[in-house]
């Protein structure tokens, strides 16, 4: 009777625990429909995407890119932010022996807008020990600085130095547990032994993931021409970055690589599409209004995250969501529009919410693109080919669900080790001759 009175008050004494995990467990799955099934790996008796891609005019008619990409604009994303003013201070360091010698830590405050609406985020940069230039990795992450680099003195949302992390306790075991060990921590070290240079801000820092803050956000950052959707906002955040770090002696400029998992993958994708600036992207499932079909009956769906997120998207997506086949546009143009950008398209084939088939399904048709523009397309073999990281659309496909795990983090690196020439920092070839 004793032992079953302990384990009684045991319960009872953990029991706000347990129920705290249990509601944090399904608010943070409810995006990603988590169970048991696996995306499909039959493409042939799948639709072809539609419209169907004049290969010849995007690769060599700069009116008819340009009109697809105002299509886009019109239909889901709304405009290009162009001209919104980009500014940035110095850097200030943060670590100058960042573990053991392997690199610095340092941090850029940028702005984008002008007047009382400007948005100010700050860009974390790890940079390995060495002359460079390296290959530059820039991210948008889920969790605040604090949560991204901890133990290290970033500045926080508030503009305060960091104390603690949001990611600590039960809610970063749970999330890290759903969403994989990497969905807020960033795993500088391993970035920096193979001589990739890491930057990386919090991307609600700059327009909030906010159905009701963001659109005043956008609205008030002062440039000639504002946003009308986060995932534009987001892009131009990339391009923003990118400008900050373009003049950093250590940067190859010619080698900067936009990574973005889910909604920041989608961002990604814009980004690169909209700032031809950018040399390669890495979006990781990118789902809907990213790198899957707008018309595929699978997973999420347009509609379904329009409505859930309707800030996401241009109010006037809203008006589409009812005839999606009558889009003008769908994401295998979006793609191509890409061309011949290197892209990196991760997926988990238990991620169906993000409609992995479809993914692919867009890139086999945007390929057609690539090819025409003298750049490798993607590899044969199907969804279940072997990762190719030289390809020109290098697709990932994995066990698992909608995450950011290590093999990601491998495989990002090997994507852009092989797409860009990559200098072994001093410490790391140190190691490799030993």
């Amino acid at each position: 009777m004793v032992q079953i009175a302990r384990a009684i008050f045991w319960f009872l004494a953990r029991l706000p625990l347990l129920i705290g995990i249990f509601v944090t467990a399904l608010v943070m799955s409810s995006c990603t429909m988590l169970g048991l099934n696996y995306a499909s790996l039959e493409t042939q008796n799948k639709p072809a995407p539609e419209p169907e891609i004049d290969v010849a005019a995007m690769v060599g008619d700069a009116g008819h890119r340009a009109g697809l990409m105002q299509a886009f604009e019109q239909v889901l994303y709304g405009p290009w932010p162009d001209g919104l003013p980009v500014h940035w201070g110095e850097a200030r360091l943060v670590e100058a022996d960042l573990f053991g010698g392997k690199g610095r830590l340092e941090e850029i405050p940028v702005t984008i807008g002008t007047g009382e609406g400007a948005s100010l985020f700050h860009l974390v940069v790890a940079t390995p020990s060495g002359t460079g230039p390296f290959p530059v990795i820039i991210s948008q992450t889920f969790a605040s600085n604090c949560a991204a680099f901890p133990g290290f003195p970033v500045t926080s949302t508030d503009d305060t130095p960091c104390e603690g992390s949001e990611m600590e306790g039960t809610v970063g075991f749970v999330a890290t547990q759903i969403f994989g060990t990497y969905i807020a921590r960033v795993p500088l070290e391993r970035f920096l032994d193979s001589g990739i240079a890491y930057a990386s801000f919090y991307g609600s820092d700059f327009v909030p993931d906010r159905r009701a803050q963001a659109p005043a956000v956008m609205e008030n950052l002062g440039g000639p021409v504002a946003p009308t959707s986060t995932l534009m906002a987001w892009a131009y955040a990339y391009s923003a970055a990118m400008q900050a770090l373009e003049a950093h002696p250590q940067m190859n400029a010619d080698a900067m690589v936009l990574l973005g998992h889910s909604r920041f993958g989608k961002a990604a994708l814009l980004a690169g599409v909209w700032d031809r600036g950018v040399d390669g992207v890495i979006a990781h499932q990118a789902g809907f209004a990213g790198a899957s079909l707008s018309r595929s009956q699978t997973g999420e769906g347009l509609k379904r995250m329009g409505t859930s997120y309707p800030h996401w998207l241009a109010p006037e997506a809203q008006d589409w969501f009812d005839r999606l086949d009558a889009l003008p546009v769908d994401q295998h143009q979006l793609l191509g529009l890409l061309a011949p950008t290197p892209v990196l398209l991760g997926n988990g084939r238990r991620d169906v919410w993000s409609d992995p088939n479809s993914s692919y399904r867009a890139a086999l048709e945007a390929s057609r693109v690539y090819v025409a523009a003298g750049a490798p397309g993607l590899p044969p073999g199907g969804m279940g080919q072997d990762f190719d990281p030289r390809a020109g659309i290098a697709w990932w496909l994995r066990p698992g669900g909608h995450s950011v795990v290590s093999e990601d983090i491998d495989t990002f690196i090997a994507f852009v080790t092989a797409q860009f020439d990559t200098p072994l920092p001093k410490q790391s070839a140190v190691h490799a001759a030993e």
